[in-house]
């Protein structure tokens, strides 16, 4: 009896846990097609400003009230706190020249699908350096039960990537080594865009 117990709840773990592999794998797709055009709003607004002034932006707190701006320079990164409506924001954003209604404009973009950080990450590819954009989403907009606070993270890239037959993000085609950004495994979405589920939002 304590045998058949033991039987019956191991498969009742094993389908919790392949319920809830697919309900994110759903989710991510789901979640990116609808929301495809915001994203790529915003991923190239990001580019564009970026290329004017290296920076990063997020939101601090769950009703997106408080904003986080980082500014990089050569040789320091300058981190500021904001209230959204706050004019010390637009006074930061003058004093570096990055344009208020651009950022603004992504600011609200973000809000409305719950973007919670964007940053530009670079990386080594076969001894070349290249970038990505860092997107993170809260994860309110897709609750899961019975689980910790984690996070959407979207990842994209300027040129395809390699992918093996279970979706799995490499680092080359030829090694067909399974490449982590920041200790974390990334799936396709498309051939320029993956995403991870994570407990880290940057």
């Amino acid at each position: 009896m304590q045998n058949k117990t033991a039987t019956i709840l191991c498969l009742l773990s094993t389908l919790v846990i392949l319920s809830s592999c697919a309900t994110k794998k759903m989710f991510s797709s789901n979640y990116y097609f609808e929301n495809e055009k915001t994203l790529t709003d915003i991923e190239q607004s990001y580019k564009k400003l970026y290329s004017q002034k290296p920076f990063s932006v997020g939101f601090t707190d769950k009703s997106f009230h408080y904003i986080s701006l980082e500014i990089i320079t050569d040789t320091i990164k300058y981190i500021y706190e904001f209230e959204v409506t706050e004019p010390r924001l637009q006074d930061t954003l003058r004093k570096y020249r990055l344009p208020i209604p651009d950022i603004s404009e992504l600011k609200k973009k973000m809000q409305l699908i719950q973007c919670i950080w964007i940053n530009k990450l670079d990386y080594y590819d076969n001894n070349q350096k290249r970038s990505l954009i860092f997107m993170s989403i809260r994860k309110a907009v897709f609750h899961l039960p019975f689980t910790t606070e984690k996070y959407y993270i979207l990842t994209f890239y300027p040129q395809p990537q390699y992918y093996d037959s279970e979706g799995n993000l490499l680092s080359s085609l030829r090694r067909r080594k399974i490449r982590k950004i920041k200790g974390d495994t990334f799936y396709r979405i498309n051939d320029k865009v993956a995403y991870t589920i994570s407990d880290k939002f940057r």
